[in-house]
């Protein structure tokens, strides 16, 4: 199985935009079986009618694509707990992600967004954060690394692990996820070596291919992740490409997350 763990989905076609009947039509194209889906970040900031279509989009593919949130702090407190609050109990998503790059917030922010990574951590579902040399401060892993200290039973996705931007974290992302086991990597736009690296020092259960569609083009990706794989064995190769990021979303759906929303 392949399982493309970072998608972005758009309610509208446009530049740079995929809605949900695109993003199968490129799994269909590409041979991947399944995505994970956030929103695609809106300059507005707002949420709301990505999350709705990320939701949407999920119900119209049930057995294509899974919906993952996404609140933004920045809007304010209790509009990024209503978020939440909407993503895990009406649309029974996984999780939940936030992005200080764009946003332009410390994803550690104990005033800002700790209030939510709270919320999401105490409701028993997954976190995300989009970790990139972009917004060197804000999003650097050491701050991910914080919150993984202070809820270790939350899996939580370094989404990017460190590239998009100079110098990459990487190093910092693969050290830190060796000293929590609730670090898992996404290796959307990371570099090549890198996602060896990790690979080697984290295992293959805790790396996971991603092609930040439509930022990234999902068939190159894949032929890139091909190629670097090309000499580790076939277990270790399916773990990475789809089987890691479906035994997360398979352990929020036997931990009933969201079961209220979905039944």
């Amino acid at each position: 199985m392949i399982f493309d763990a970072d998608c972005h989905l758009s309610p509208l076609p446009g530049t740079l935009a995929v809605t949900a009947d695109e993003l199968v039509s490129l799994l269909d194209t590409n041979g991947v079986d399944r995505a994970l889906c956030w929103l695609k970040p809106a300059y507005t900031r707002s949420v709301t009618e990505g999350n709705a279509a990320v939701f949407e989009a999920a119900k119209r593919y049930p057995d294509r694509l899974v919906g993952f949130g996404w609140t933004n702090p920045r809007l304010g407190t209790e509009a990024a707990l209503d978020a939440v609050r909407c993503c895990l109990e009406e649309y029974g998503f996984p999780g939940v992600k936030l992005n200080g790059a764009q946003d332009e917030y410390s994803v550690d922010d104990a005033s800002l967004s700790m209030p939510v990574i709270e919320r999401i951590a105490k409701a028993g579902a997954m976190l995300a954060f989009h970790v990139g040399a972009d917004a060197y401060e804000r999003t650097h892993p050491f701050r991910v690394a914080k919150i993984a200290a202070l809820f270790p039973e939350t899996p939580i996705l370094m989404v990017h692990m460190g590239g998009v931007g100079v110098p990459s974290l990487h190093a910092a992302c693969i050290e830190l996820a060796r000293q929590h086991d609730n670090l898992v990597l996404i290796g959307s736009a990371a570099e090549s070596r890198a996602i060896l690296d990790a690979v080697r020092v984290l295992g293959p259960d805790r790396v996971c291919f991603g092609s930040d569609t439509p930022f990234g083009l999902m068939h190159v990706e894949l032929a890139r992740y091909r190629a670097l794989l090309s000499h580790i064995d076939e277990r270790s190769r399916g773990l990475v490409m789809g089987g890691a990021i479906a035994r997360l979303v398979g352990l929020a759906r036997d931990n009933d997350r969201g079961a209220a929303a979905r039944d």
